[in-house]
């Protein structure tokens, strides 16, 4: 059917748009007393909850399924949930939400190093061209000149979130067919919910919440907005979105879709919080975005596509 490919575009754009959110609606929480460590618990565990309906019908008779990759769920979790959301939660305290953002997609780059060195997959000219390019375009984002004000607090965090997203992508990329991506994404959640939830209560990691007013662009409001938009339309919508998406683009064509999310992070937080890099950081920012794209590219071009494609959340973790 010809408009197949054309319903799988909108929903790989909407899963795009909705991710882009989470910097906004975690800054109005932050902002107002909230711990990164609480927001993302509050996100993703409500996330789980919501998620653990379709994901326990698809695993009707595959149980087996779930045991076998039980190891495989938790690491994602760890990774591709906690660290990843913590740090960018946390990144977004120092930086503007794209530029964040753009940090934590230079975790694309990081499993281009971790292939070639863990399992000897030289990269080839269009992996290392897109990967300087990825790296010029960090200097820009950094503002060496120290035009922009960069705090290397955030610049540590935004990293710490790039390596959460590299163990997405190399989890994402080693799970089994069999396990249906909708089960995978809620007790991924699940497990980064409960494991934050529980070193939080031992006094490691700060777990903060205030629940009067905060102030969402530029307007006091309740804070159960930002949590609303942080579990339904940042986790929920989006993760679902994801899925149907890539179900019908296949995992490669909608992980370029994907590389949308940090121009509408941008946008989003322009709009909602008068948010917007300096001319020098956008620049950068268009290179890091056409550096993950020919890496992408690269992948698409060195790996024949299966038939019948299990999808992958091939977006960022946020």
């Amino acid at each position: 059917m010809q408009s197949r490919p054309a319903v799988g575009a909108a929903l790989a754009l909407l899963s795009a748009v909705t991710f882009a959110t989470s910097g906004t609606f975690a800054r109005s929480l932050i902002e107002a007393g909230w711990s990164a460590e609480a927001a993302v618990v509050v996100r993703v565990g409500v996330a789980a909850l919501v998620l653990a309906i379709p994901a326990l019908l698809s695993l009707r008779g595959r149980w087996h399924v779930l045991r076998h990759n039980s190891a495989a769920v938790v690491m994602f979790g760890l990774l591709g949930v906690a660290l990843a959301q913590v740090c960018f939660f946390n990144a977004v305290r120092y930086l503007p939400v794209g530029i964040a953002l753009l940090l934590e997609y230079l975790g694309i780059i990081l499993v281009v190093g971790w292939m070639w060195l863990r399992h000897g997959q030289r990269p080839r000219r269009l992996t290392v061209a897109g990967s300087a390019a990825a790296l010029c375009g960090l200097a820009f984002v950094l503002d060496l000149t120290g035009t922009a004000g960069f705090h290397p607090v955030g610049l540590l965090w935004g990293l710490g979130a790039a390596f959460g997203l590299a163990g997405y992508f190399v989890l994402a990329g080693r799970v089994d067919p069999r396990l249906p991506s909708v089960a995978m994404a809620s007790g991924g959640m699940a497990v980064g919910a409960v494991v934050l939830l529980l070193v939080g209560l031992t006094g490691v990691l700060p777990l903060r919440a205030t629940f009067g007013e905060v102030t969402f662009a530029g307007h006091r409001t309740t804070w159960l907005l930002p949590i609303v938009g942080l579990t339904l339309v940042a986790a929920v919508i989006a993760y679902l979105a994801g899925i149907a998406g890539t179900r019908i683009l296949g995992p490669r064509l909608s992980s370029f879709v994907g590389l949308t999310e940090v121009l509408f992070a941008v946008l989003i937080a322009w709009l909602f919080l008068d948010e917007l890099p300096t001319a020098w950081q956008l620049f950068g920012g268009a290179l890091i975005v056409a550096g993950v794209a020919l890496v992408r590219l690269d992948e698409l071009r060195g790996t024949p596509a299966p038939a019948t494609p299990e999808p992958v959340l091939a977006h960022s973790t946020q």
